[in-house]
């Protein structure tokens, strides 16, 4: 016995029994990916649901085609495609509110368009113009985002700012398999949870990080278990079933709206063109692969329940085509125009009051363009 135990100033207890403090069987994801088309359960989905799904994806079919296109030809310095994903894409747009906010990465150009921002200016960034090419206040869309997972704390951040104020206000943050393995998505998912924010994420795990298979990322039986860690639900789709995808991001805002907390939804996808056109995909997997999932492909998934249905014919595909295809070629036109650019815009748009280092920065930048347009042509190889 202790000096201090013979005083009577320590007095040792037994530990409390240690019980969980929520059930996690609730929390955790269904075995296999949830899908809707091709079981029945489509039936009772309204048409017009199922109509704008179609025809939104025909048009991320062909954008995906003329964006890659364009990189081919000069006119973008890369492009990501999201072509076999457009499932997740177009659903995660149209499963939000206009008053919500959307937060993408890099490769869900289709998600911003679909949320209503101008075609080219989504392909702004990604032309070496601007910093984002678009508004994000007009149409609740933050800047695309290429360092991984970034916007999923800035998509939490918000979501608990409205909250607060009392804004009835979602956020629905976007992001890849390969963007769960960085230090951000933790950060995001744990402070969502402790606060309850109303924020959806949305997985696409579309098989690869660049060249790196999931495998070679996690050990987890889904990612979608990994919510389950952070204390929130976690949901597991068929990310190639549009109506599935909607379904459940629609019941995931539903639930964030009403203050139920934010929701981790993976779908299952696949990314059928290489990581960006500077990429060689033909080194780390084989054309077997990809035409497996080729046959899974979710624009003829829903066109194949339109059909069964009778709420589409060749006419009814003929139009979504050439609605596509009219999109396409303004997207084409309108990227042939060079862009128009004024060195000045650098210092805007940084702060909303700029400081005195910036204001000096503008002003030497302005007297070195005014002299060299003085000085002219044969001044400048002076």
């Amino acid at each position: 016995m202790t000096v201090m135990e013979q005083r009577g100033a320590y007095r040792p207890t037994p530990p409390p029994a240690w019980q969980p403090r929520t059930d996690p069987g609730p929390l955790l994801p269904d075995a296999e990916p949830y899908r809707v088309l091709g079981t029945g359960a489509a039936d009772r989905t309204d048409p017009r649901l199922l109509r704008a799904l179609y025809a939104r994806l025909v048009r991320g079919r062909r954008y995906n085609a003329q964006a890659t296109a364009l990189t081919r030809q000069g006119r973008l310095a890369v492009y990501p495609s999201s072509t076999g994903q457009e499932a997740c894409e177009i659903a995660a747009a149209l499963a939000l509110e206009e008053r919500d906010w959307l937060f993408p990465s890099y490769r869900d150009t289709l998600a911003v368009v679909a949320r209503g921002v101008d075609p080219v200016e989504a392909l702004t960034l990604l032309r070496g113009d601007w910093h984002t090419g678009y508004d994000p206040y007009e149409h609740r869309v933050a800047p695309l985002s290429t360092p991984l997972a970034t916007q999923l704390p800035h998509a939490v951040g918000l979501a608990h700012a409205a909250r607060l104020k009392g804004d009835d206000v979602v956020a629905l943050a976007m992001v890849g398999d390969g963007g769960t393995s960085e230090g951000d998505f933790h950060e995001a998912l744990n402070f969502a949870a402790v606060w309850r924010a109303p924020v959806v994420f949305l997985v696409q795990n579309n098989g690869f990080a660049i060249s790196v298979p999931l495998a070679k990322q996690t050990a987890a039986p889904s990612l979608a278990h990994k919510a389950v860690g952070y204390g929130m639900p976690g949901r597991l789709v068929d990310g190639n079933d549009a109506l599935a995808v909607h379904e459940v991001l629609t019941g995931a805002v539903r639930r964030a709206r009403e203050g139920g907390g934010p929701t981790l939804v993976e779908a299952v996808t696949y990314r059928v063109e290489a990581h960006t056109n500077a990429d060689d995909a033909t080194r780390y997997r084989g054309d077997a692969e990809v035409e497996t999932w080729r046959r899974h492909d979710p624009v003829e998934l829903l066109e194949r329940e339109l059909t069964r249905r009778g709420l589409l014919d060749e006419e009814g595909m003929r139009a979504a085509r050439e609605d596509a295809e009219a999109m396409a070629a303004d997207l084409r036109a309108r990227m042939n125009e060079d862009a128009v650019l004024d060195p000045m815009d650098l210092f805007d748009h940084v702060y909303a009051e700029p400081t005195p280092q910036l204001r000096e920065q503008r002003d030497l930048l302005r007297a070195e363009l005014e002299a060299a347009a003085e000085a002219g042509p044969e001044g400048e190889e002076r």
